[in-house]
């Protein structure tokens, strides 16, 4: 079979061929017609999307920088209430020193005892809690072992005597509490037979 001179440029190819092998058919392309206003409007849209990408981008900038904002004001101010319940606790201090030189033991004591109450509300309504384990099973997650001691009434391994509390932030240890074990009593020198 003879080529003919269009099959010689295309390489021997039909149209379709060469259109599947990504080259455009040129008698395709110089028929097509430009459509200006369709052109025009593409441009157009193209700007109108260009636009709306680069205002979503500076509004998800200012969002991040927003809430990196937000995150420093909240570890630098997070405690800000629990600071301004402490300042009363402070003035009771102050006034109790103040007012040490001429009041009676009893009225040191009695505001001592004032001035403690307020504390532990302070710390109840920032979530601090206590922990007084005397008599519970010794726990070495809340609890720091100081020594053991041997007691005949006590169960072993229970906490015998706390020697300093120790506190918990909403349920996250602060301190552990010290405290003295039981341990079992001696049973006395061994009986010779």
């Amino acid at each position: 079979m003879s080529e003919s001179p269009a099959d010689e440029l295309s390489g021997g190819q039909s149209p379709e061929a060469s259109a599947e092998q990504g080259q455009p058919d040129e008698a395709v392309v110089a028929e097509t017609p430009v459509d200006n206003d369709a052109l025009a409007a593409a441009h157009a849209e193209i700007e109108a999307l260009r636009d709306q990408h680069l205002r979503a981008v500076a509004e998800l900038e200012n969002q991040r920088k927003r809430a990196a904002r937000e995150v420093t004001n909240a570890r630098q101010f997070a405690i800000e209430r629990f600071a301004g319940d402490l300042l009363a606790v402070l003035d009771s201090l102050e006034m109790g020193l103040a007012a040490g030189a001429e009041a009676s033991a009893e009225a040191l004591l009695e505001g001592s005892q004032a001035t403690l109450r307020q504390l532990q509300n302070t710390f109840e309504k920032a979530g601090i809690t206590v922990i007084d384990p005397e008599g519970e099973p010794f726990d070495p997650q809340l609890h720091e072992a100081m020594t053991t001691q041997p007691s005949p009434t006590a169960e072993p391994g229970s906490v015998l005597a706390v020697v300093q509390k120790g506190y918990a932030l909403n349920g996250r240890l602060l301190r552990p509490a010290r405290v003295v074990v039981a341990a079992e009593a001696d049973q006395g020198p061994p009986e010779e037979a």
